[in-house]
């Protein structure tokens, strides 16, 4: 059985693809990032399913997604901001190396901008993502075996702490 290098958690506007993808460079691995797959497995933006089918229905291919790379994907792995919401998805995650990607309302609403292609954004951008990182937070701090902080820093330097970490954890 495979099992991912590091899987990144974290909310929208923290990084993860792109941390991920350097993550993968730097290691010569491939990199995952389940809301890549769940489009490719709708054939569909995932705002069209949130429009089309509702959030539960995006969140049953969220789950399969998850599941499926956990199983079966040895590179960097990054999950969609609310996967870590459903129990089973956490329970997978257990044994996994898990980096949540933290970054606080400033810095995930400039990341962010206005929005656009993001569902659970409707209305006002501020108080939503508020709202997501109060509600979110400590389930990513649940699964985590590291936190890293990408306030005001380079998506570089947090592959640099998240690299050293792994390496410290290694020896």
């Amino acid at each position: 059985m495979s099992a991912p290098r590091v899987v990144l958690v974290g909310p929208m506007g923290a990084g993860k693809t792109t941390v991920a993808t350097l993550l993968a460079g730097r290691w010569g691995v491939a990199v995952r990032d389940t809301d890549h797959d769940v489009e490719a497995t709708a054939g569909r933006e995932i705002s069209e399913i949130f429009v089309d089918d509702g959030e539960a229905a995006f969140r049953e291919l969220e789950r399969a997604a998850v599941a499926t790379a956990l199983a079966e994907h040895d590179g960097v792995l990054a999950l969609g901001g609310g996967a870590v919401l459903d129990p089973a998805t956490r329970e997978l995650l257990a044994g996994h190396t898990v980096v949540f990607l933290s970054v606080g309302l400033s810095d995930a609403v400039k990341r962010v901008g206005l929005g656009v292609g993001r569902p659970l954004l409707l209305g006002n951008v501020r108080a939503r993502i508020k709202a997501l990182l109060d509600e979110r937070t400590p389930v990513y701090e649940q699964v985590a075996t590291h936190t890293v902080s990408t306030d005001a820093r380079s998506p570089e330097d947090v592959a640099d702490e998240i690299d050293a970490l792994l390496e410290a954890a290694q020896r």
